[in-house]
Order: C-alpha cells, then structure tokens, then sequence
C-alpha cells in the first residue's frame, strides 16, 4: 500500500482520471489532511509512463513538473503520435488524457447534423444568396457542392497528406518544429498546442502559410509541395467567390468583405489522426472555434468532426460526397456584428485502424494597419456594435494561445469589464443606446 497525504484540494491537483482509480481502491480518508490509502496496483496503468526510460518512477502523483517532463521528452523525440502508433503502444501517455469533462458523450452520439447543401452552380444568384446567409446565422456551418474543384484534385492533397505523415521518421523529422521558420513553413508537430497540461489532442499537423508571402516551395515536404500549391489556387478562387455572397447576405456590395478583410493572409492546416489505442480518454481535436474569418475544410471519408447544435448538444457532421465544408470563425462574427455566428467545434480521437485525414484553410485579415470590428455599414442606433476593434497583433497573440472556444470574441465584446482606451465613442453611445432599450 501506497499513503499519500494530500490537502483537500487534491481533486484539482490529481485530476479526475485519477480519482476514478482512487475510488476503486481502498480509501482511509482522515479529516485534517485526508490520508488516503491506495492500492498502486489499481492506478498502476495511470503512472505508465510513455517510455522505458521512465519504467522505475514508483510515484502516483502525476505532477506537473513530470508532465512538463514528459512533454519536453515526447516533442523532443520528434516522432508525433503516428511514431507512437508505430512503436505498437496499446495504452496512450498521460500528456493527451483529457479531462471527464471535455469526454461528455463522446462516443455515445447518435444525432447526426444535417447542414445545409448549396448548390453553388445555382443558376438564381439571389437564392444562393440567400442560402449561404440562411446557413453562416443559423448553423455557422454549411458544405458547398458543385463548387468547381475538380475530384482528381481533392484526391490528391488528401493523399499527399496521408504520404508525408507516413513517411520514415528520420525523413518526417527535419520538419518537425513548433516555433516555425523563417521560410514560412510554420511548423510540423503533434497537437497544435502540445504544452497544455489539460491533455494534448491526437493528431498530428503540418501547418504552411499560403500568404500573403508564402512558404518558399523548397522548404515544403516534396512529397506533398505540388498538391498544396495547387489546392491553394483553388482556394484563392473559392475563398473570394464565397465572401462575395457572405457580403451580399448581409446587404452589401459584393466586393466590401474583400475590400474591408484582405484575405491574403491563408494558412493550411494538414491534420493526420492515425489509430488511437484508448480513444475513450482524449480527443483528435480539443473543442474550440476558429479564430479566423472562415474555413474550407476538406476530409477523407473516415468519421469524427462534432459540432455542438444550439450551443448545448454535440451532433455529428457527415459531409456529402465531394463536399467542401465552411464554418464561420470568430472574427466574422465579429465583423457581422453576431448576424454570422462560428460555432464550436471538435474530432474525435480515431477508433478506426485508417487514418482520418482533413486539409483545412484558414482564412484571416492581412492588412496590418487597418483595425477590425463590427463594420458601421450594418450597425445604427438600432443595432449598435457589440464588439470593441481588434488589430493583426492582437488577433495573431490570440491564435498562439491556447485552443479555445470564442476567445477573440470574448475579448471584444462590449460589456461593464472593457477598459476606457478599448471604447470607440461612438460605439460607446451605441451600447448605452441599446441597453437602454432592454
């Protein structure tokens, strides 16, 4: 037997994971300092950790100083978790358990969400209009058919994703880097925010900046350069077409999104999520909205995006064949003044033996003196903002931090907490208008 002598605050410092063990256990609880008993063998599987090296830690408690350890020792070995995978580990390391919480009905959903399907071949402009405004207020996500990519094209960045991830490690590992360089290929790793200590996500990423400086070809994994140069082309055209009817949706001119955002600023994120032996304790993808105007997503067949429905109930989402999926990022709703609305979003970690793949492209503002915020042709007295402005280096501070949900949002909404210099006088009048209208 193992005595641990622990405050009560010990359900924080432990974590529930391990608590679940403790309670199956022998428990001798005191009232002063809660001495707790507990059998090291019915924890034992917690305290594994990832590598033989580490095999005679005795310790149940799983501080932070050893999960920092660990993950300085798993993103050093450079392997990401598709090198886990093949070492043929059956258990995950403790770095990528999620707390109960984020595992609420995970693997127990049976909605499915039915998002809207437009037609973007429509021949009535004014109905796809209409769609697409229908779709981005009431859902935040929607898929586009008849969109103009060829399938040939779709099929190849996919499978140029699935080449690279599956190459040598020795050959994946030159790119594997969390800080980026200077070559604009932002980074290669495993779990976009790796350093977290409330459990990575299973996946791995290469993340490319497409402008509005580029990636230097030659620095781009060969085995996937010529399908991402394309698939970009295809979505310069896509993007700009799509922000035409996302402005007309909201009564303006075609070109005033374009004009106001600059689009130019894309990044690619290629996500690899190979088999996961313990799916029940984390995610492919932590919940969280983009940070961003909007995505063009592209997957392969093998299921796991959830998207939470009226804010409450998490759906899965099932792409139509050939579909492109857009959802609306944090920084569009911004701009909309909440008539547009990002919704959160997660994957699952991957049950299935074949990797799920997706391609997705981020859309975000490039103009670096300009400030953003809701635009003052769609707000009045009657609609006054609701957003403070932002600028580039706030936004690009945001994305760094931890994934989250609506956090550049939350941040920017007017409310009784927003410092003085934050405040736009007119906007200022506007909200006191507006409440006073409540």
């Amino acid at each position: 037997m193992v005595v641990l002598k622990v405050l009560k605050t010990y359900e924080t410092t432990m974590g529930n994971f391990v608590l679940d063990a403790l309670r199956t256990s022998t428990l001798s609880i005191q009232t002063s300092f809660h001495e707790i008993k507990v059998s090291f063998g019915s924890i034992k599987s917690l305290l594994v950790p990832w590598t033989r090296s580490n095999s005679n830690n005795s310790s149940p408690v799983i501080s932070k100083t050893k999960l920092r350890e660990d993950i300085k020792e798993f993103d050093e070995s450079k392997v990401g978790v598709k090198g886990l995978v093949d070492a043929g580990i059956t258990s995950i390391p403790r770095i990528f358990y999620q707390p109960p919480e984020n595992l609420i009905d995970s693997r127990s959903l049976t909605r499915t969400l039915d998002i809207p399907v437009i037609d973007l071949a429509a021949s009535d402009r004014a109905i796809v209009v209409r769609q697409v405004q229908e779709a981005s207020s009431k859902f935040g996500f929607f898929q586009l058919i008849n969109h103009g990519i060829p399938l040939c094209r779709m099929d190849d960045v996919i499978l140029s994703i699935k080449a690279f991830n599956e190459l040598e490690t020795e050959l994946k590992s030159q790119y594997y880097s969390r800080e980026g360089n200077e070559k604009r290929v932002l980074y290669y790793g495993s779990s976009l925010h790796l350093n977290e200590l409330e459990g990575a996500s299973w996946n791995d990423t290469l993340l490319v900046a497409l402008g509005p400086e580029p990636a230097e070809s030659c620095y781009v994994p060969e085995v996937c350069r010529m399908a991402v140069a394309e698939w970009d082309e295809e979505m310069k055209k896509l993007g700009g077409a799509l922000l035409g009817l996302m402005s007309e949706g909201l009564g303006l001119k075609r070109e005033a999104l374009e004009e106001k955002l600059c689009m130019d600023a894309r990044i690619m994120a290629g996500n690899y999520y190979p088999h996961c032996p313990q799916p029940d304790l984390t995610l492919g993808l932590k919940s969280h909205t983009d940070p961003s105007i909007f995505t063009l997503l592209l997957s392969n067949h093998v299921p796991g995006l959830h998207v939470k429905v009226e804010g409450h109930e998490w759906a899965n989402l099932v792409a139509h064949p050939g579909a492109l999926v857009v959802n609306i990022g944090d920084v569009l709703q911004i701009i909309s003044n909440d008539k547009y609305r990002s919704v959160e979003h997660r994957v699952l970690a991957n049950s299935l033996q074949e990797p799920r793949i997706s391609v997705a492209v981020f859309f975000n503002p490039a103009n670096d003196a300009d400030t953003y915020g809701p635009l003052p042709e769609i707000t009045s007295l009657d609609e006054p903002a609701r957003y403070r402005d932002f600028d580039l280096l706030e936004l690009r501070q945001q994305m760094k931090k931890e994934v989250g949900v609506k956090s550049l949002i939350n941040n920017c909404r007017i409310g009784p907490n927003l410092k003085w210099r934050d405040w736009n006088p007119l906007r200022l009048l506007q909200s006191y208008v507006g409440s006073s209208q409540n």
